[in-house]
């Protein structure tokens, strides 16, 4: 087991000093291999919600905070459309969104994001982003990305480097101070342009 030196707190608490079941349920995870249910779109996002049902406002509230608004319109059954299992009549993209919108309803004080934006096209990303930057006021959000794009606009980016901790800063800092992450940035904005054009 890994022992984490110096120390984590969630609220100023410890997390050493939390119950077990009070720091899970302050989390909530998005990996990307997103799982749902064989049941319909409505149960998939409100299987993460903490109260019984969602109501229809909160619900069109966290599929919009998704960007799946659109794709659920065109549902012959709207949100009771039945999905699949595992999420087979989704596209990927629309899997790992409808996992964000399912994590979102649980309210989470900590959201993590595990590259859970991989299956998703740079414009859709950008819009999720915008949204997810709104949703996550008031709350700690950990987006693990190869994207840089996905992390342009945290706080603080953390480069890793096989295991270890390469750069440290924000966007611009570490367009200053770090030669993978300026060129990783300069190739992966090459590549999106080349893919506008196409």
């Amino acid at each position: 087991m890994f022992e984490a030196r110096g120390e984590i707190k969630l609220d100023d608490v410890p997390v050493r000093d939390l119950a077990l079941a009070e720091l899970r349920g302050a989390m909530a995870y998005v990996p990307q291999d997103s799982f749902l249910f064989s049941e319909t779109y409505r149960d998939n996002v409100a299987f993460g919600a903490d109260s019984e049902e969602l109501a229809d406002a909160e619900l069109a509230e966290l599929i919009e905070s998704a960007c799946m608004t659109e794709e659920v319109a065109t549902f012959p059954d709207g949100v009771e459309q039945m999905i699949g299992e595992r999420g087979v009549t989704l596209s990927g993209g629309q899997r790992q969104r409808t996992c964000i919108a399912r994590a979102l309803a649980k309210d989470p004080r900590v959201l993590i994001l595990d590259d859970c934006l991989s299956a998703v096209d740079t414009e859709t990303e950008a819009r999720l982003i915008r949204n997810l930057h709104e949703a996550g006021r008031g709350r700690t959000m950990i987006l693990a990305a190869h994207r840089l794009s996905a992390v342009r606009q945290a706080d603080q980016i953390l480069v890793l480097d096989e295991g270890r901790v390469d750069a440290l800063g924000s966007h611009e800092e570490l367009l200053e101070t770090s030669r993978w992450y300026r060129e990783t940035w300069e190739r992966q904005r090459a590549l999106e342009e080349l893919e506008e054009l196409e």
